[in-house]
């Protein structure tokens, strides 16, 4: 077990060297800050001593003058904190059984749920493990732009998939029976927390999962309807947009390979569809959720409330985590959010922070408290309100919206004059 930590620790240093480098080099606007990105004109060449992880990062203090003062501090915490985190998440998924129901009598997991664990409890912690190192990225450039690179997103996404394709083990577990003393578990895929119909195994299965690639791989087209001039113009707008930068070849061909390889694996049936499909109804409900909200708020106040690159983040958290774990992360998010505004406040004085970061820390709650959320409160209460709970968020959806116009309407009578 020590051996184990240490290697986990010294991976959690590459990480953090790694994802350093994508937060100053995948960005909008790079900066040469990273000692394996091109070194600043103004600066002096790298040394062998800049590129150690952790050390390095006082050996290039002496650039505070080209990036600020204190510069080095951030990305050092990353790599430390990815050192410390990896090998805590081994030990709080795999050894303790953290992500497991208790006993409540015995206030502790159960020994014959605990041992039949090992297996999956190593493959959910690989998950989440690289879902983690893409979160830190993607956060960070958030944090410094207001935006997450598809760079990030989309190849993430595409990994998560051919991971659950692989093995649905990388799911967390829920407690069986549902609301009751708990005896065993199973992964959370999703059905969950319903019986499954066959139906999903039909051609019906096979053209949801290519419906919701399809619509993924639309989503991340340049689309624009632009109606002043027409609605034939406007169609004919929108297709030369989809064309008109370079990287559509690449999105079309993204899209193509997608459509095989879902087929594919339809085919061969069994565990893998299972997984993957659970994979891709985690990926349309994560992103939806997102893309319902930032269409209706935009609509109700007349300017864009979230970036798109939120939707293309959640997406990807789903393709990870499922559909169950992602909804608890979205409720999660804002209790996440309080904390994050007031670190940053205090840090940098700017009360403005992206919902991207939200999104991440409400992830990482309800891994941690995986067995509360969501074997104690979220599954007994979907099970028992069934449908109607898609009727009740639909519902709330509209609210918002109107809240939000009402709201907007009451910013312009007050400060319009």
């Amino acid at each position: 077990m020590p051996l184990r930590l240490m290697l986990l620790a010294f991976f959690g240093i590459v990480g953090g060297a790694i994802a350093n480098y994508v937060i100053y080099t995948w960005c909008w606007f790079p900066r040469p800050i990273d000692p394996w990105a091109p070194p600043p004109k103004e600066g002096s060449p790298r040394r062998s001593m800049d590129r150690v992880p952790i050390i390095g990062w006082f050996s290039l203090r002496r650039e505070a003058a080209l990036h600020g003062r204190g510069f080095w501090i951030r990305p050092l915490l990353i790599e430390l904190g990815l050192a410390i985190t990896l090998p805590l998440l081994y030990f709080f998924e795999t050894q303790t059984g953290g992500l497991l129901p208790i006993d409540q009598l015995a206030e502790a997991q159960i020994p014959a749920v605990l041992s039949g664990f090992a297996r999956p409890g190593h493959q959910i912690f690989f998950a989440h493990s690289v879902l983690l190192l893409l979160m830190v990225a993607a956060t960070f450039i958030d944090f410094d732009e207001q935006t997450i690179p598809d760079e990030i997103t989309i190849p993430g996404t595409i990994f998560a998939l051919i991971l659950a394709s692989i093995s649905y083990g990388i799911f967390m577990p829920t407690s069986l029976p549902i609301g009751g003393a708990p005896t065993t578990f199973e992964a959370t895929t999703f059905e969950m927390p319903w019986q499954v119909n066959p139906k999903w195994w039909s051609s019906t299965g096979l053209m949801t999962g290519l419906a919701i690639w399809t619509g993924w791989c639309f989503a991340l087209a340049d689309r624009r309807l632009i109606l002043r001039r027409g609605l034939t113009k406007a169609i004919e707008f929108f297709f030369a947009g989809l064309v008109r930068h370079r990287t559509w070849k690449i999105l079309v061909a993204i899209w193509i390979v997608g459509i095989v390889a879902i087929s594919i694996v339809f085919s061969l049936g069994g565990m893998r569809w299972y997984g993957l499909f659970s994979s891709l109804i985690g990926l349309a409900v994560g992103g939806g959720v997102i893309w319902a909200i930032r269409l209706i708020a935009s609509s109700a106040m007349g300017v864009e409330a979230m970036g798109f690159g939120d939707v293309t983040l959640m997406a990807m958290i789903g393709a990870f985590i499922g559909w169950q774990a992602a909804v608890i992360a979205f409720f999660l998010s804002p209790f996440a959010a309080i904390a994050i505004v007031i670190v940053q406040y205090i840090v940098t004085r700017e009360p403005r922070v992206p919902f991207g970061p939200y999104l991440c820390a409400g992830t990482c709650l309800t891994v941690i408290f995986w067995n509360a959320v969501m074997n104690q409160w979220f599954l007994p209460n979907l099970l028992f309100l069934g449908s109607f709970i898609l009727w009740l968020c639909i519902a709330m959806l509209g609210l918002m919206g109107a809240m939000l116009f009402v709201w907007r309407h009451i910013k312009r009578a007050i400060f319009s004059h």
